[in-house]
């Protein structure tokens, strides 16, 4: 009978192992000092997983790789990746190297049209009649009558609810005035008092999420909440998170993005001082893949020809059932998706910006980890998808990091010298993706960094520039931009550049013909767009027509709470848009390479 017998001392705690049998793993204890965490875990998990089981919210680009760097910690004075570092014994771990989903600030504002406030809800007072010696007519029947009396058309065709029915005789003994709260086909509440009523709208994105807390009385913005994705931990593009889906079930992912959106609807009800029960509907919107994860549906048909979503339609759903605790009643409503990796993100910005409505033609781009685009107007729309990658928010990136205090967020030439400023005037730590871009550009026009994204930056290592030294930086290394990290660039900028390029050439218009480019997210929100067009990530010309619109996609999940016909809308306005397979395209692989 074999024995493993582990001590180690936690703030002056003697800790013993019990004997462990043949056959079975043995435990350790792990303490994270930080956050003064401790939980205990067989033999052979990595300390990334550790990470994860104690809740923290460890930041793996690479999904646990170990190809980013972005995990370490420090173990016993050494630094190591946590995701390659199997724990053998117990230990103290410190996470202060480690990259947290819990820093970058997430873009919330975004343009979006007017539109009347029909929301798909309503509330009306009725008075229940009392039953009377020969009257046929049911409880429920007597309600609908009154609900007509009260002003709604066809009330009769309400569906029949036995929970509602069951309570109407004690309803209708007590008298008195009662409200009814109803969508267009069914009855959500019976209530003795008009309460306060909300809607909440989410914007699921890959790398964060943005929350709005609506007043269901006028559509106003009540209260507005952003975090960061904590699906992140599994990795940092789409992809990425759908391999770990596939071979290890959708479970883990799914329930921490709704256990964040659940909290993320106390916080708002928090904020503006509403209780969780007053949220009569939610809205969704996200990537396919994030749509997929969320609603706990297996992402297989996205990661295998010819990459399809297993669901596209528009969905009317029971909130609770996706662990979310708002009206007991209450509505979960999700965007549609387009295609396999055209989004209900994608359908959300489309009710934001309607450019099926405009005579001029118009580029929509949305650049996040995967880079969707809509090019047309009234009279034909074509969407495309580009595997843009996360380079172009810190991921894969050396000296990539999100956009928190100390990123260099921009970067100039002048005179000889190099200037850059950073998120909160901080120490410099690192390059967020508007620096990133800065950076390329600058080299690029001086003559650092040749057409084909040969660096030579005449430092000592001519592969590598040196932005900032590490005396003056907020870190050990500095800050600076490698040979690969340009590869890892050019990918990036060629993937949208042969998007767009395709596009135009379905419709055969030239980039003059664009009237207006639409930039949503928050890299199109503070990236400059001379930097951007110098690196051709999109034509030069079009640099003085581009209209940052922020996070559309949150404000589209805004416009279907807000106006019923919008939200019916939505559906047929994604099966109208016309998507263009760019893999199946033999010219596109040509033109790709010419874009790098």
């Amino acid at each position: 009978m074999g024995t493993c017998i582990v001590k180690q001392i936690f703030y002056g705690t003697l800790i013993s192992k019990n004997n462990t049998e043949d056959g079975e793993s043995c435990m350790y204890r792990i303490y994270f000092d930080r956050e003064k965490k401790q939980i205990e875990v067989p033999e052979g998990t990595t300390i990334l997983e550790a990470e994860r089981l104690a809740g923290l919210r460890p930041d793996a680009p690479c999904g646990g790789a170990g190809t980013c760097g972005k995990c370490q910690v420090m173990v016993k004075g050494q630094i190591l990746r946590a995701c390659q570092t199997k724990i053998q014994e117990d230990l103290h771990v410190d996470t202060a190297g480690t990259s947290s989903l819990e820093e970058a600030v997430v873009l919330t504002e975004g343009f979006s049209r007017p539109v009347a406030f029909r929301p798909g809800i309503s509330v009306h007072s009725i008075e229940l009649e009392k039953t009377v010696p020969g009257d046929k007519r049911s409880d429920w029947e007597r309600m609908l009558e009154a609900l007509e009396k009260a002003g709604v058309k066809d009330a009769g065709h309400f569906l029949p609810d036995p929970e509602l029915a069951s309570s109407l005789y004690e309803r209708i003994k007590k008298g008195g005035s009662w409200y009814v709260v109803h969508t267009d086909h069914e009855i959500l509440d019976i209530r003795d008092q008009k309460r306060d009523y909300c809607f909440a709208a989410f914007d699921i994105g890959t790398t964060t999420l943005a929350g709005y807390l609506l007043d269901a009385a006028n559509g106003q913005v009540l209260a507005v909440e952003s975090r960061m994705n904590p699906q992140a931990q599994f990795g940092a593009d789409v992809i990425m998170r759908a391999d770990y889906a596939l071979a290890c079930g959708t479970r883990a992912l799914t329930e921490c993005i709704r256990r964040e959106l659940n909290d993320m609807i106390g916080c708002l009800a928090e904020h503006a001082r509403r209780e969780r029960t007053d949220i009569l509907q939610v809205c969704a919107a996200g990537n396919t893949c994030m749509h997929h994860l969320f609603l706990g549906i297996s992402p297989a048909s996205l990661v295998h020809a010819p990459y399809t979503p297993a669901l596209s339609q528009s969905l009317t759903l029971s909130s609770v059932d996706y662990g979310l605790t708002i009206h007991p009643r209450g509505r979960l409503l999700v965007l549609p998706n387009i295609a396999g990796y055209v989004g209900a993100d994608t359908s959300a910005c489309l009710l934001a910006v309607r450019p099926d409505q405009k005579e001029e033609i118009t580029l929509l781009l949305d650049i996040g980890t995967n880079g969707e685009m809509i090019l047309g107007n009234r009279d034909r729309l074509l969407t495309c998808s580009t595997a843009a990658g996360p380079a172009l928010e810190g991921a894969k990136i050396e000296c990539g990091m999100r956009g928190t205090e100390g990123a260099v967020d921009h970067v100039s030439f002048q005179n000889g010298s190099w200037h850059y400023t950073t998120i909160g005037d901080q120490p410099a730590v690192g390059l967020c993706g508007s620096g990133l871009l800065d950076l390329t550009a600058q080299l690029l026009k001086h003559g650092f960094l040749d057409e084909s994204g040969n660096l030579n930056s005449g430092q000592d290592d001519p592969k590598r520039f040196l932005l900032v030294p590490p005396e003056l930086a907020g870190n050990e290394k500095g800050v600076y931009l490698t040979q690969k990290d340009i590869r890892e660039i050019q990918l990036a900028k060629a993937a949208i550049a042969a998007g767009i390029r395709i596009l135009m050439k379905k419709l055969s218009i030239t980039e003059e013909d664009i009237a207006c480019l639409y930039i949503a997210g928050a890299f199109g929100n503070y990236m400059d767009p001379v930097s951007a067009g110098t690196i051709g990530l999109f034509p030069l010309s079009l640099a003085g027509r581009i209209r940052p619109i922020g996070n559309a996609a949150g404000e589209g999940a805004k416009i279907a709470l807000l106006n019923a016909d919008e939200w019916r809308l939505s559906g047929g306005l994604a099966e109208s848009v016309e998507f263009v397979e760019l893999a199946a395209l033999p010219e596109f692989q040509d033109c790709f390479v010419d874009e790098l």
